[in-house]
């Protein structure tokens, strides 16, 4: 099987300011800010939701290829991708801009002053479906520039290409025509709860028309775990007990990642869905979405300790 990602491509850099932010804001001077904060700690991280993605899928035995553009800055992150088996030889660098970046400084009461510069992510039509030399056997769209996202779901329909539409985030910008055309003909559909009733709200669709125009549906619901619309059928899966809760950052990636490695291994609906549960609890155990480890073995090892598989994720340790 071979797997296409298609995704933002980000670093994170993540600041702590010793202070609270409103003790430094005037509120009868709003017309005139000009504030800098001294942080404590400042780390980065590799993020974006296509490698994201895709770096769950390859610790679990999968190869997937990253299509995405990136700046001239992406070596050591390129380096760092093809170390842990996600192919990147099909990312298009854009000379002129950086990789995207999200700067966040939160203070001592999680409050948040953020920004993001989309840099090279800009430029995501560039990275075209049509280049690709031989046709894949599923396409994950998830969050990116919003003409991209529409761009690969086009190409995948005329392609012939099975894709799997995860707008997230991307929700409450791209437009409820463009969602619409993201919808209808998915191989499946991931989402969040708040997002599928965003998602209804902006396609004028049901819930049902949803579920019924995709081959499935997956809705994630948090700490109640998810539920998967296939067949006619609907199958409820819990979350897997994390040993901490550290960052919540990229861990719905990272259930997806998990849930696609288990599905084309050809697992039924339950076992996807708890293997995606396992996958987004290593993640949440560790600060950053790509700062966690383990091999197919130690997966299968520590799933058997809250699910019973009769077996099956025999295959996935193989």
């Amino acid at each position: 099987m071979s797997v296409i990602v298609t995704g933002s491509v980000a670093y994170d850099y993540l600041m702590s300011f010793p202070g609270r932010f409103k003790e430094h804001i005037l509120p009868d001077r709003l017309d005139n800010i000009s504030l800098s904060f001294l942080v404590d700690t400042m780390v980065r991280q590799r993020g974006g939701t296509g490698p994201n993605i895709a770096f769950t899928l390859a610790l679990l035995g999968e190869k997937p290829k990253l299509v995405a553009t990136v700046g001239p800055d992406f070596t050591e992150y390129r380096a760092w991708l093809e170390s842990h088996g996600v192919d990147t030889s099909l990312t298009v660098v854009i000379p002129e801009a950086f990789t995207a970046s999200f700067f966040a400084n939160t203070d001592q009461d999680n409050n948040q002053i953020s920004s993001f510069y989309a840099g090279a992510m800009a430029y995501a039509t560039q990275a075209s479906l049509r280049s690709l030399t031989a046709k894949p056997d599923l396409v994950i769209i998830s969050p990116n520039d919003p003409k991209a996202m529409d761009q690969y779901v086009t190409e995948c329909k005329a392609l012939g290409i099975r894709y799997l539409y995860d707008p997230s985030q991307q929700v409450v910008r791209v437009s409820g025509e463009e969602l619409r055309h993201g919808v209808e003909g998915a191989h499946s559909l991931f989402v969040n709860k708040y997002e599928f009733e965003l998602l209804q709200k902006h396609t004028g669709m049901s819930a049902e028309q949803i579920i019924g125009s995709t081959g499935f549906t997956v809705v994630t619901l948090g700490g109640e775990g998810a539920v998967i619309y296939a067949e006619g059928k609907e199958y409820r899966v819990p979350v897997f007990r994390p040993k901490e809760i550290l960052d919540p950052t990229g861990v719905g990636d990272a259930f997806r990642g998990g849930f696609v490695r288990a599905y084309l291994l050809g697992l039924d609906w339950e076992l996807c869905g708890k293997v995606g549960a396992l996958a987004a609890a290593y993640c949440l155990e560790t600060r950053g979405p790509q700062e966690h480890a383990y091999t197919p073995t130690e997966f299968v090892t520590r799933f058997r300790q809250q699910f019973d598989d009769g077996g099956k994720l025999n295959i996935l340790a193989a």
